[in-house]
């Protein structure tokens, strides 16, 4: 699926649609630059689960935030990870093998093989209001 996205209303409204469609045990892996709009997209999914969007912020600085929801959400962040960090000894694959949803942003830093099942969204910069949503769902 491909959309474009030309506020940030519209990019949290695609966020929504896609969490709507997702079950327990999802892992949905975020793509993009600095300022795509990845953790909007995540208030738009946190708001189909039942979350307040407002509780959503990036989660660079605790790496994975948890969300009393059902299911679960959990919110990792990848951005300020090292070169070379260990992701099992964060936790994150328990997350991933849950039964709650888990989103990745900056999930290029995930290692491709972890990343297979998952649904990849690539949120793309096209000017100063547009991003270019791609959704692909692995089978």
């Amino acid at each position: 699926m491909r959309a474009l996205a030309h506020s940030p209303e519209e990019t949290e409204a695609a966020g929504r649609q896609l969490a709507s469609t997702l079950g327990s045990g999802s892992v949905v892996c975020l793509y993009g630059g600095l300022g795509a709009g990845k953790t909007v997209f995540v208030k738009g999914m946190a708001s189909a689960l039942g979350i307040d969007p407002r509780d959503i912020i990036s989660a660079s600085f605790t790496i994975i935030a948890e969300y009393d929801s059902s299911p679960p959400l959990y919110h990792a962040d990848l951005y300020r990870l090292g070169e070379g960090e260990d992701l099992e000894a964060l936790g994150l694959y328990d997350y991933m093998d849950s039964e709650g949803i888990t989103v990745i942003e900056w999930a290029e830093r995930l290692p491709e093989a972890e990343a297979e099942g998952a649904v990849r969204v690539k949120i793309n910069i096209v000017s100063e209001d547009t991003r270019e949503i791609i959704i692909d769902v692995d089978e």
